[in-house]
């Protein structure tokens, strides 16, 4: 059984990677609320990513595996970006991410995972994703030092999804029709589901990936390296 720390893993994908990892490991979720938490087998730890140090609440000594869920969709055209969103989008982003690394990575046991989320914007270059891309194309950068810096010991790796139905996307999907062309957009004709990008994140806190690191991986319906339309 392994110990698992999740962080901001109370809704959306963190939270359908933390039913799936509890049925067989020691789940920790470190996060704001805990209202979708409270039928599954994990310990909540009330934290706060951008405010509070993770050392100073009760995670486990040692850990296995790590995943940073906390993120942001300001999606706007480059002059209508207040320098104080492209702040704050680099803070919730990397600059938590970061520092919440430096606080818990002496405490990962040998062949231990970390898992961090990018998107696919960051490769592709989309319109209007100046700042999240910014944001996440930090998280790439550092997550593959990272990995380099402590392999064999720990292995690093970044999911970077397309477009996922989960609440932190609600506005973009908020009815019948928005959906519609966004699943147009997808070479295989549906935007992402959590599930989607969650079995990915298990599979990278598993054994059965252990000869992988220092990746960033597209789960994105084809989005990154297909042009079908």
């Amino acid at each position: 059984m392994k110990h698992i720390l999740l962080i901001g893993g109370s809704y959306g994908i963190g939270l359908e990677m933390a039913k799936h990892l509890s049925k067989e490991h020691s789940v920790y979720v470190a996060s704001r609320s805990n209202e979708e938490l409270r039928n599954l087998d994990v310990t909540h730890i009330p934290f706060d990513a951008l405010t509070e140090d993770i050392t100073h609440k009760n995670i486990p000594e040692k850990l296995d595996g790590f995943v940073y869920c906390p993120g942001s969709i300001n999606l706007k055209p480059f002059k209508s970006l207040g320098i104080e969103t492209i702040q704050n989008d680099l803070e919730i982003n990397f600059i938590a991410l970061a520092k919440t690394v430096k606080s818990i990575i002496e405490r990962m046991n040998e062949g231990g995972s970390m898992v961090f989320f990018s998107t696919v914007a960051v490769g592709a270059g989309m319109p209007f994703h100046t700042s999240v891309a910014a944001a996440k194309g930090a998280i790439e950068g550092f997550s593959r030092a990272l990995a380099a810096e402590y392999a064999p010991k720990l292995r690093v790796n970044v999911i970077a999804p397309s477009l996922v139905d989960t609440p932190l996307s609600e506005r973009l999907l908020s009815n019948e029709k928005k959906k519609a062309m966004m699943d147009q957009r997808h070479p295989l004709k549906r935007v992402g589901t959590a599930t989607d990008i969650a079995k990915m994140g298990v599979f990278l806190l598993q054994d059965d990936s252990s000869w992988i690191t220092g990746q960033v991986i597209g789960v994105d319906g084809g989005m990154s390296s297909l042009n079908v339309n």
